[in-house]
């Protein structure tokens, strides 16, 4: 396994355990954590300010070791995630980072010892690396592994992984972050196994949804929607899904939940009703604020779960200590292991058991990514989920 560059001294030549590795930084480094110093030849989108995403002309990616690939993005797509640094929420962003870490790909080069891929394959990236060996990769939880879990689109201080929003991308650990995608599955669809599926998945599977339960998600976004779909194939008895914007509550009723709309109804009570005066068994919650955090633990059933994968950047919970103690409440938050995920969000998606295609919106050419990003951040009515095309 590679150690992490922060901790090789540079020039050196071997790490931890001994192996041969390539001296870092290489001769040409300008400290772009990419790319070498050469002459913009593809075309992407780029981050430079809150509310600023241009499409420019960038650098070749490179092979820079043995398990790299480079991937010709055939599609990617805008993520709710991709407004955090959007909307200023997130910061510490180098500016000009190209955004973006959802994509379906052909593999142009590979690495010396990439095993799992060649080149023509076409394959869909997980929106973080892994390698597929260590400890925490082995119990699942790929958004953890100890020699990668970078995600793709955030590089901060010359540190980090560039992305996918792009004509081509470099992927690193290829064998543990790359699959091949179904022959008969649309690319749109394989698409969403990297992210939004996959994360929908995780939560359900993380907030215990099974059979019987009343469930409710609080989001209708494309993550909230996968969510549904995912609490729904795990046999859920009520999934309910909660928003204030009409149209993605409208769009939640046909995948098979009851819309609830967040301002002009009367949440709590009807959630309690529907739990049996209770609560709700299970809360999906892939908001990410604080806001969305108490409502969750005011309609949560005691014994209940909440199972959070909304980006949070608050300091504190919404709730106390105590208050969890009082409702023997159990509290599941983190980051998708998308990679673990993506092998069963692709055959649900192949064998019909979900079809999230009515979520995609929207197609625009990767040259309309600044209006793209413009949309989506205005939730734009009937606008769910954006898919570019380089």
């Amino acid at each position: 396994m590679f150690l992490p560059w922060s901790q090789v001294p540079n020039g050196s030549g071997v790490c931890r355990a001994g192996a041969p590795m390539l001296v870092w930084p290489p001769a040409d480094w300008e400290g772009d954590c990419l790319s070498p110093a050469k002459e913009p030849s593809l075309h992407a989108l780029t981050l430079h300010a809150p509310g600023d995403v241009r499409h420019e002309s960038v650098p070749d990616p490179v092979l820079r070791l043995p398990s790299d690939t480079i991937v010709r993005v055939l599609k990617t797509a805008v993520c709710g995630s991709d407004l955090h640094g959007y909307h200023g929420r997130e910061i510490g962003l180098d500016p000009g980072t190209i955004v973006g870490h959802e994509f379906v790909g052909e593999v142009l080069e590979v690495g010396e010892q990439v095993r799992s891929v060649r080149p023509g394959d076409v394959v869909v990236g997980a929106f973080s690396t892994s390698c597929g060996n260590c400890v925490a990769c082995n119990r699942g939880l790929t958004a953890r592994c100890l020699a990668g879990g970078e995600v793709f689109g955030w590089v901060s201080s010359g540190t980090g992984l560039q992305g996918a929003q792009a004509e081509r991308v470099r992927v690193p650990l290829a064998d543990g972050t790359l699959v091949k995608c179904p022959p008969e599955l649309d690319l749109e669809l394989a698409l969403l196994a990297g992210d939004v599926l996959s994360t929908g998945l995780f939560c359900a599977e993380a907030g215990g949804v099974g059979p019987g339960q009343t469930v409710v998600v609080l989001g209708a976004g494309p993550v909230g929607l996968a969510a549904v779909m995912a609490a729904r194939a795990m046999g859920a008895e009520v999934v309910m899904n909660i928003d204030r914007i009409p149209g993605r509550l409208q769009q939640a009723e046909r995948f098979g939940a009851r819309p609830v709309h967040l301002d002009d109804d009367d949440v709590v009570a009807i959630v309690r009703e529907a739990g049996g005066g209770l609560g709700a068994d299970a809360v999906l919650e892939v908001v990410g604020s604080k806001a969305a955090t108490r409502l969750a633990y005011e309609i949560v059933r005691p014994g209940g779960t909440i199972s959070a994968v909304g980006v949070h950047t608050e300091s504190n919970l919404a709730f106390t200590a105590g208050e969890a103690y009082d409702k023997n409440l159990t509290y599941r938050a983190g980051r998708c292991s998308a990679r673990a995920m993506m092998q069963r969000a692709l055959g649900l998606m192949t064998s019909g058991v979900i079809d999230p295609s009515p979520m995609i919106t929207h197609r625009m050419p990767l040259s309309a990514g600044p209006n793209a990003y413009a949309l989506f951040a205005a939730r734009a009515e009937g606008c769910q989920k954006i898919v570019l095309e380089p």
